[in-house]
Order: structure tokens, then sequence, then C-alpha cells
């Protein structure tokens, strides 16, 4: 792409981006979002600067289920390294045809069912995972995220509620087999962590509401309970 100079020459800046780097492309399943619904894309972005804050200073971070990881580089402004894992490897191996030197994400393949991350992290978050996960064997993801963190670390576990199912996705629903009101989703937490905070969250806003009228709900656990 090749023009002389933008009308207002301080967006020329734009163009040796582009010249230099190309234009960025979209990960494979944030590029359907944004074919089918791109309000969405802005839902997930604000999931992972929610997650970015909470998780600033940190020095090694891990997420668990990170799909094309196309909002992951939003944490990576805040921490210091950051692995992204994810059990399909076609989602892997679009990661890494993505890369990008400036923003280095540590990639692999992993089911978190199976055992525990490779290495033990300060902080660990996992979005948009655990309602995919049955009932039966929930425990089993929540201990070995737990075994993955250092002695004081911290979880960020987020989800769409129970009530949200009404509205819903025919897409998502088949996916969908384990959604938690808040209540719940501290309960099964607090089995695992000292201390647990719930936050909700409707579209791209975080609050502290009425449960019930929540859409998406982070559990942000604190000091893994051995």
């Amino acid at each position: 792409m090749e023009a002389a100079s933008t009308v207002e020459p301080q967006y020329n800046d734009c163009l040796d981006v582009v010249n230099k780097q190309g234009l960025t492309k979209l990960g494979i399943m944030s590029n359907q979002v944004w074919h089918d619904d791109p309000r969405r894309l802005v839902f997930m972005l604000s999931r992972y600067k929610f997650v970015s804050k909470m998780l600033s200073g940190k020095n090694k971070v891990a997420e668990v289920g990170c799909g094309d990881a196309f909002g992951s580089r939003i944490v990576l402004q805040e921490v210091k390294q950051l692995d992204v894992y994810d059990i399909d490897p076609i989602f892997v191996e679009d990661i890494k045809n993505r890369a990008d030197a400036k923003w280095p994400l540590q990639t692999a393949i992993h089911n978190i069912l199976t055992g525990p991350l490779p290495e033990n992290y300060d902080a660990i978050y996992s979005l948009d995972v655990i309602e995919h996960i049955e009932k039966e064997v929930e425990q089993l993801y929540v201990n070995h995220i737990k075994q993955s963190l250092a002695p004081h670390g911290v979880a960020i576990i987020g989800a769409p509620t129970l009530e949200s199912q009404g509205y819903a996705s025919p897409q998502s629903k088949i996916g969908h087999v384990n959604c938690k009101s808040s209540p719940d989703f501290k309960k099964l937490f607090q089995q695992h962590f000292r201390h647990v905070f719930i936050f909700s969250m409707n579209d791209e806003v975080v609050h502290t509401g009425f449960y019930p009228m929540a859409h998406y709900a982070f559990a942000l656990c604190c000091e893994p309970i051995n």
C-alpha cells in the first residue's frame, strides 16, 4: 500500500505501519465474530481489558483456553510474560501464523482436564472455558489451574451466567453445558481459594450489581488452598 501523504501529516504514521508490517489479520475466531456480530468483539476485548488491569504488574501469567488469542495482547501490555494454552491445534497454529515479535506470546497445546500446566505461574486467567466443561469434571479444571499457581497466586475465571442463556446464540448454546448463577460460581471456587470476589458484566460494562441481571461473571480467586 503506497500513498504520498495523508491529508493531515500526523497520520502518515498509519501508512508507515502498513508499509512496514502490513495490515493485521484477525484470528479465526475473532474473524467469525467480526463478520457475524461485530458488537461481540467489543465485549470480548473488554473482558481482556478487565483481566489486564487486575493482573497489572504480574511477572509470569498464563491463559488457559486462549482460542485464537486475539485479545491476549491486551493482557501482555500489563504483564511481563504471557504464555497461552489451548486444547485445539488449529487455534494454536493460527496464533503462531500471526505471531509478532513485538508482542511475544509463548503458545502451546494443552488440555487442562488432563493435568496442570507444565510450569507454575503468578497468575492464570481462563475466559469462556468452564461453561464448555461438563459439571462432572469441573473439579479437575479448577484443581489443575490451582496446581499451576504459585503459593500466593491469583486466578481469574470468566464465563457467561446461567441467566444469560435465554439470550445466547444457537452456536453458543451448543457448547454451553455448564453455565452457573453467580452465587454457585462463587461457591465452586471457594472450595479451592481463600478469597473469591465476583464481578458482574453486561456487554462491555463491569459492575457489582444485582447478580441475576448479569450476563457474564468473573471470579477473582486469591491464595490457593492446598
